[in-house]
Order: structure tokens, then C-alpha cells, then sequence
């Protein structure tokens, strides 16, 4: 039996940083797992597209695709976006099984990334009570999508940060440079920035402004390809597939 197609759909930029970090990840999902079909299409600004690469994959023969969406939260693209496409295509390629898996966060393999970048840019396990952590994420109008960010920044604060505090390059706020200097008003004297994204962009060099303009101590690098983030590509692919198994069976 062969195993359906992994299709990773991200969002895509006009930022070529952000379409060659795609790529390193999905390269580490290949070497993690040898074997497995693994494809990448975006939903604008880059090439392929979504329904170019499920067109092409038909006409090669594939007979199940699983669309992994490379989204954090379940916002606007992972809700109404993504399976628009999907159902489109799903009418012009009958014969070709699409199923739509689950975004990646939130998810403990998500904090070990945020945790590496964080390590990497210079935090060492004894300044953590006495920091103050910015998760900055790129922000929704989506309740859903605000309320696991809140939630997120709640469990970190648990694992012994001194303040957890979410911010948002768009759609609302505050910003990161609003929430370093609130931190700071409230006396913590230490403060890191944790992007809460998968790729430099607009939007990530929003939060790093924001960060330096504020005097952030240290501002760590985005999610990117880190090991953790393949093997959480993989875990939400399995889950997926194991799906598939129980629809087609019951």
C-alpha cells in the first residue's frame, strides 16, 4: 500500500526568505521520514500553487493527498481559505482523495521550537525567573485563534518565566514594542521575544522592530526549520492518514 501524498500548503510572500524556509522544512520532513511523497504548494505570492500541484499529481497517478496547512492557528486560511480551494478542487478531480489535516499548533513540539530559538538567541535556564517572555505572534481577528495564543502564553508562564505576554504584528493589539516597555513599567528589568511564527516576512520583521525599538534583551529567530517543527509536520500527516483509514473503513 502506498502512502498518501504529504501536500504542505503555506500561505506564501512576496519576502524570498519566506518560500526558501518552507523549503529547508520540508527538506527535514523528507530526511525524517524516507520514502514519503512530499510536496508544497502556497495559497498566494508564490508558485505553485495549490491547485496546480493537485492537478499535477493526478495526472501522475496519485490517488490521496493529504493537505497539511501550514498555519499555527485555525484562522481565516485554515477555516475558509484552504478547504475552498480543497472542495474546488475535490469537484475537477474526482478521483483523487483530498483530505485537509489538522494546523499545528497548539502543540508541546511548538514550545520545544520556541524554546531552542530562544536558547540559540542566548537564554541559559537561570535567567528564565527573572525574564519577562513576549510571545509575538502575527496576529488574527479570529477569536478562536486569539484565545489559544492567550492560552499558549498561559502554560508558558507556568515553566517559570517571571511574565508570559502575547503580541500581535497585526489585526490587534498590542504590538511587541508596547508589550517589552509594559513589562518593563511593571519592573521586569530582563525581557526576551519569542516570535510566534514559521517564516521571516513582513510580519516577523514587524516583531523584530518592534523588539529592538523597544530595547528588548534578546529577540529570538523565527520558528524556521527546526527538528521539532518536522516532526510535528509528520505527527498532524499521521493523523490525518489514520483518518482517512477509519472513514474509508467505517
Amino acid at each position: 500500500m502506498t502512502h498518501p501524498t504529504l501536500l504542505v500548503v503555506a500561505h506564501g510572500s512576496r519576502d524570498p526568505r519566506h518560500a526558501a524556509t518552507v523549503h529547508a522544512l520540508t527538506e527535514r520532513v523528507r530526511a525524517e521520514r524516507p520514502g514519503l511523497r512530499v510536496e508544497t504548494a502556497y495559497l498566494e505570492f508564490n508558485a505553485p500553487s495549490v491547485p496546480r500541484v493537485l492537478e499535477r499529481l493526478a495526472a501522475e497517478g496519485a490517488d490521496e493527498v493529504v493537505a497539511l496547512p501550514l498555519l499555527l492557528t485555525r484562522a481565516f486560511h485554515a477555516k475558509t481559505d484552504i478547504p475552498s480551494v480543497l472542495r474546488e478542487a475535490r469537484a475537477r478531480l474526482p478521483r483523487l482523495r483530498i483530505r485537509q489535516a489538522d494546523v499545528l499548533g497548539p502543540s508541546p513540539l511548538l514550545d520545544a521550537t520556541l524554546g531552542r530559538r530562544l536558547r540559540e538567541a542566548g537564554i541559559r535556564p537561570g535567567d528564565i525567573p527573572r525574564t519577562g517572555l513576549v510571545l509575538a505572534s502575527a496576529g488574527s481577528t479570529d477569536p478562536e485563534a486569539i484565545a489559544v495564543i492567550a492560552e499558549i502564553a498561559r502554560e508558558l508562564r507556568h515553566t517559570g518565566w517571571c511574565a508570559v505576554r502575547p503580541a500581535f504584528a497585526s489585526a490587534l493589539l498590542p504590538r511587541t514594542e508596547d508589550t517589552v516597555r509594559a513589562l518593563r513599567a511593571e519592573g521586569v528589568e530582563h525581557v526576551a521575544v519569542a516570535p510566534y511564527v514559521i517564516a521571516p516576512g513582513r510580519l516577523p520583521d514587524r516583531i523584530a522592530a518592534g523588539a529592538e525599538a523597544a530595547g528588548a534583551d534578546v529577540l529570538a529567530d523565527v520558528l524556521g526549520p527546526a527538528p521539532e517543527l518536522a516532526r510535528l509536520l509528520l505527527d498532524r500527516y499521521d493523523e490525518a492518514r489514520v483518518a482517512v483509514g477509519a472513514s474509508l473503513s467505517a
